[in-house]
C-alpha cells in the first residue's frame, strides 16, 4: 500500500509517520520510507544521527538515472530527456517493486536498521541555497512522483511518504498516488485548516483521507476535533514519554512504546489494509494520465520540445498482474 502523511508544519506528521514505519516493521511488513518534506527530518526520526541523515542520497540528484531505468524499452519515450515527473508507464517500461533490488534503490535508497527489522529509506533531498530563486520544491519531489507512477505494490508491502507540510502537495498530481492519506491535525483552528483544504481538493479524485488527532490532552480537545472533522477522525494520540525520549536523543526500544499509542498505530494499519480491497488500478492509471496531459499542456511540451501526449499508452493499465521480476 502507498501511504501519505500530511499536515501543517509542526503537527507531528514526521513523528507519526516514523512511528507507523516502526510499527509496520515490527509487524514484519516490507517498507520503503520516503522523506518528501522540504524539511528533511524523517531520517532523524527513524534514529539516524545528523551525519547519517545528511549523507542520504538526494533522489532529485539521480533523476537522469531514474528516468533512464524506468523508460526501459518503451517505444513511446525516445529518450530519458523527454520524460517529465508525470510520465506514465507503458508497454516496455520498467516498473518498481517494493522488495526487489534495482538500480533506482541502489542509487537512491539506504538501509536503515530499526529495533524490529530494516527498511529502505529514500529522500528527495533538502532545498539548498543554489535552488533559491531558480527552482521550486515541486521540482525536488518530481522524482518521487515518477517512481510512484511506476510502482507496483501488493499486500504487506508499504511505501510510506512523509509529505511536505500544508497543501503544497496539490501543486502536482502526487496527492492521488496513495491508497490512504493520513492527515495529522492538532485540536486547533489552524490544525484543522489543512484538513479542510485537503478535503476540498481531494473530493473529485476519490482520495481516501483519514485524520489523526495529535497532541490531544482531554475530552475538550477530542470533542473539538469530532466537531470539526466528523467521521474522518480515525484515532487520536496524546503525550508520549517514548517520543520525548527519542527527541532528546535517548531512544528506547520500540516495544516499550505506550500501549495506547501502539493500539493507535494498529488502527492506522487496519485502515490502510481495509483500503486495499477498494484499489482501482484503472482509475489510478486514468488519474496518472490526466495529470500528465495537464502538465504536458501547461509546461511540459514547451520544456521538452516534444508532444508528451504521445507518451500515453492507451492500452496500458498499471496493476499487480504486472508485478513480476524484471532484469535491469
Amino acid at each position: 500500500m502507498k501511504i501519505a502523511f500530511v499536515g501543517k508544519g509542526g503537527s507531528g506528521k514526521t513523528t507519526l509517520s516514523s512511528l507507523f514505519i516502526r510499527h509496520l516493521t515490527a509487524n514484519e511488513a516490507t517498507v520503503v520510507a520516503v522523506d518528501a518534506d522540504i524539511n528533511q527530518h524523517l531520517g532523524a526520526a527513524l534514529g539516524l544521527d545528523e551525519p547519517e541523515a545528511a549523507a542520504l542520497p538526494a533522489m532529485g540528484a539521480h533523476l537522469p538515472l531514474i528516468k533512464d531505468y524506468l523508460r526501459g524499452s518503451n517505444p513511446r519515450i525516445p529518450s530519458a530527456e523527454a520524460m517529465i515527473k508525470t510520465t506514465p508507464p507503458g508497454e516496455g517500461s520498467r516498473l518498481l517493486r517494493v522488495g526487489e533490488n534495482n538500480p533506482v534503490y541502489d542509487a537512491c535508497a539506504r538501509t536503515v536498521q530499526l529495533d524490529d527489522g530494516e527498511i529502505r529509506l529514500m529522500a528527495t533531498g533538502p532545498f539548498t541555497e543554489s535552488d533559491l530563486g531558480v527552482s521550486c520544491y515541486h521540482s525536488k519531489v518530481g522524482a518521487v512522483e515518477l517512481c510512484l507512477n511506476h510502482l507496483v505494490d501488493g499486500p504487506d508491502e508499504y511505501v510510506v511518504v512523509d509529505m511536505t507540510a500544508g497543501s503544497d502537495s496539490f501543486a502536482s498530481g502526487m496527492f492521488t498516488r496513495f491508497d490512504m492519506t493520513f492527515l495529522v491535525a492538532e485540536p486547533t483552528l489552524k490544525g484543522v485548516s489543512v484538513y479542510r483544504q485537503y478535503k476540498e481538493y481531494a473530493r473529485d479524485f476519490g482520495v481516501s483521507l483519514r485524520v489523526i488527532g495529535n497532541k490531544v490532552q482531554g475530552q475538550d480537545d477530542l470533542d473539538f476535533l469530532r466537531e470539526e472533522v466528523g467521521d474522518d477522525l480515525l484515532v487520536t494520540v496524546g503525550h508520549s514519554d517514548w517520543v520525548r525520549a527519542m527527541e532528546k536523543g535517548r531512544p528506547i526500544r520500540f516495544e516499550l512504546l505506550e500501549a495506547d499509542n501502539r493500539c493507535a498505530l494498529q488502527t492506522l494499519q487496519d485502515a490502510a489494509e481495509d483500503s486495499y480491497e477498494h484499489r482501482d488500478w484503472e482509475r489510478y492509471t486514468r488519474q496518472m494520465v490526466h495529470f500528465h496531459l495537464k502538465n504536458a499542456e501547461s509546461w511540459g511540451n514547451a520544456k521538452t520540445g516534444v508532444d508528451l501526449a504521445a507518451q500515453v499508452d492507451p492500452a496500458f493499465v498499471l496493476g499487480e498482474a504486472l508485478a513480476v521480476p524484471q532484469t535491469s
